[in-house]
């Protein structure tokens, strides 16, 4: 499913228009970004959390020269599937 089935179903079930279904589709992941972004954590009880977790600086190696390299720390999204999710995808 992409953005634009995910707007359908949204329009489908919830009764709203086209155009408003795809704002508030938009708005909520919109927001789930800035707020991950910021180094927040969306916690959606039943669906999921959203976080960021740092990776630490490590060496890598360069598969064209053999090359030892240092790869930098970085910052990574993580979304942890909730109880009710899971359950959901296991039946």
């Amino acid at each position: 499913m992409n953005k634009v089935e995910l707007v359908a179903a949204v329009t489908q079930k919830s009764g709203l228009t086209k155009k408003d279904a795809e704002k508030a589709v938009s708005a909520v992941l919109d927001s789930i970004v800035e707020s991950v972004a910021s180094g927040d954590k969306v916690q959606l009880v039943g669906f999921g959390t959203f976080d960021v977790r740092l990776r630490q600086e490590r060496t890598g190696r360069n598969p064209r020269t053999k090359e030892t390299i240092i790869i930098p720390a970085s910052k990574q999204p993580v979304f942890k599937a909730g109880k009710g999710f899971k359950d959901a995808v296991s039946k």
